[in-house]
């Protein structure tokens, strides 16, 4: 039998066979399936053409069933189901990787530093634009302001997003061009859902505050087709590269998703995307007058929708049932009236529309859980798989109502090691223990499926394992881990990332294990993450990431010697 040379790191050392060309074989010292009947074995067979597995087991099974199918010898390297970010953002990570990047920042004046090299790239009169921005990082952790920015942007328009996602921050040009365009912003109105930060005297200080951001972003020019779908394949890119073989993309347009298809008709898309409708807008009417969509390649869909109910906790947006800790006449910010959510939520369960909704205080979730309630009625026991997105802090009360009511928790773990600095200082020692609180849900039997929220967090599960095992920084701290009570096992973990993903986005019968019958989606690790020290799983290397049975990426070979 006749070999070729391995490609790259680990990439196929085929045994050809004309014959059976149509069959692959993987084999590797371990292959997790995540099927608890079968859970390590050494060999799997899938078909080329389908994409399917046709078996899993021991090596000597599985290559006596097809002993002239191409070999692909993965040695010593672990094999796992594909992982699947439950919650995250394509195209805002498309537009982040395009803007300057100023997460980890330590300083107002390392920001600006950061903006004085990126506007080098930019031409006169385009906007600066840049994104991670977290004011909790710094020694004076006020909100900056337009101060921060007007001396070094004098005149080109600047925004900011927040880490999170749920602030801008703006130079006064920007200001201007959002006042020509609407009313002034100083006095004291606010705009529904949002919140403008305004001085003693009623003067926007340069913070906008959820919806009020849009106030300014509104005014920036829109892409063209060819720029969005650049940005977006460099998201796609920096999925599959990190190990990923689908994405919950939570808040897709009608404008985006047509995006997604276009690539989807020209096979450009190297994982699954679940999309999720963007709230009561177009995309759900869309799904309401023609039903559930699936492109017929199998790698997109769109069968929810993603609602908003508050803000977020690092702005102090989340709606909280009583004041912040910290900011005393505060209890945070209701994006969407809790009349307008729940005709949103009635048009959504009309249609048949998963639900999906954003929450993050104890009160923005209790509200959600009392509209699911409500609006179920009866159907609170069926198998709608209606989702709490973050679900981030949540009465010890409300917890054990997740299972009753049969609400997925989809949670995101690198929030907490990003947000646990500080996190206790806005909610008090009593309703921290209601936060990123992942067992006590376990415990209560509610389903845990989770991902990042990219680009608010980095696109890298590994990161998320992490912090799910270890609720520690990437230093090692604190000492055990934060609320250490709250950690999940690797296996606990690694099942978050795969079938429970997949079953939060109804995708159990395609993807999430390896099993005769699913998708040959898999990630091949340098390590198995079942079983290396925890303090190692962000430095697990991805060897290479497959979807349907061929590989979407795959690592470079470092050089000889």
């Amino acid at each position: 039998m006749r070999r070729v040379a391995c490609l790259a790191l680990l990439l196929p050392c085929l045994s050809l066979s004309p014959a059976q060309a149509e069959v692959k074989v993987l084999v590797a010292d371990t292959i997790r399936t995540g099927d608890p009947a079968q859970p390590v074995v050494g060999a799997m067979a899938w078909d080329a053409q389908t994409g399917r597995v046709l078996s899993v087991g021991t090596r000597e099974a599985v290559l006596k069933q097809h002993p002239q199918a191409p070999r692909i010898d993965a040695g010593k390297a672990t094999v796992v189901p594909g992982l699947i970010d439950a919650h995250a953002h394509l195209v805002y990570l498309g537009n982040t990787l395009a803007q300057a990047d100023l997460s980890g920042a330590r300083t107002r004046g390392e920001v600006v530093e950061r903006l004085k090299a990126f506007e080098k790239t930019l031409a006169p009169g385009e906007w600066l634009q840049g994104r991670g921005w977290d004011q909790n990082r710094w020694d004076n952790t006020d909100f900056p302001t337009v101060a921060d920015l007007d001396a070094a942007f004098p005149e080109r328009p600047v925004y900011l997003d927040r880490v999170d996602g749920h602030a801008g921050w703006v130079n006064s040009a920007a200001l201007r061009i959002a006042e020509k365009a609407g009313k002034p912003l100083a006095g004291d109105w606010q705009p529904d859902g949002g919140r403008i930060v305004r001085d003693a005297a009623g003067r926007p200080t340069g913070v906008l505050v959820d919806a009020a951001s849009s106030l300014v972003t509104a005014q920036i020019p829109a892409l063209d087709d060819a720029a969005r779908e650049k940005r977006l394949l460099a998201a796609l890119q920096a999925a599959v590269s990190n190990g990923l073989t689908g994405v919950h993309d939570m808040g897709v347009s009608r404008e985006d998703l047509a995006l997604m298809k276009r690539l989807a008709d020209a096979g450009k898309l190297p994982l699954r995307i679940d999309a999720y409708a963007d709230g009561n807008q177009a995309a759900l009417d869309d799904l309401c007058r023609d039903g559930l969509y699936q492109h017929p390649g199998g790698r997109l869909e769109m069968r929810g929708v993603k609602l908003f109910m508050d803000g977020a906790l690092g702005s102090r947006g989340a709606a909280l049932l009583a004041d912040y800790s910290d900011d005393p006449h505060n209890r945070g910010l209701l994006v969407t009236s809790p009349a307008d959510f729940e005709v949103a939520v009635r048009k959504a369960e009309g249609c048949k529309v998963q639900v999906a909704t954003h929450a993050i205080g104890d009160r923005g979730n209790r509200i959600v859980l009392d509209t699911y309630e409500k609006v179920l009625g009866a159907r609170k026991g069926s198998d709608h798989r209606w989702r709490v997105e973050h679900a981030q802090v949540v009465s010890l009360e409300d917890i054990p109502r997740f299972a009753r009511l049969g609400v997925i928790a989809s949670m995101q773990p690198t929030h907490a090691t990003s947000d646990m600095g500080w996190a206790a200082q806005r909610v008090g020692p009593e309703r921290i223990l209601g936060a990123y609180a992942w067992q006590r849900y376990l415990h209560s039997g509610a389903r845990l499926a989770l991902g990042s929220d990219f680009p608010v967090e980095n696109v890298d599960p590994r990161l998320g394992l992490y912090a799910a095992v270890t609720r520690q920084d990437r230093d090692g701290q604190p000492p055990g881990g934060w609320q250490p009570d709250q950690r999940l096992s690797a296996e606990e973990a690694v099942r978050g990332f795969t079938s429970d993903a997949a079953w939060a986005g109804h995708d159990e019968a395609q993807v999430g294990r390896l099993q005769a019958g699913l998708r040959a989606d898999f990630v091949v690790f340098d390590r198995d993450p079942l079983t290396v020290d925890a303090a190692q799983l962000d430095d697990l290397k991805v060897l290479s990431t497959w979807v349907d049975g061929e590989p979407v990426y795959t690592a470079e070979a470092a050089p000889a010697g």
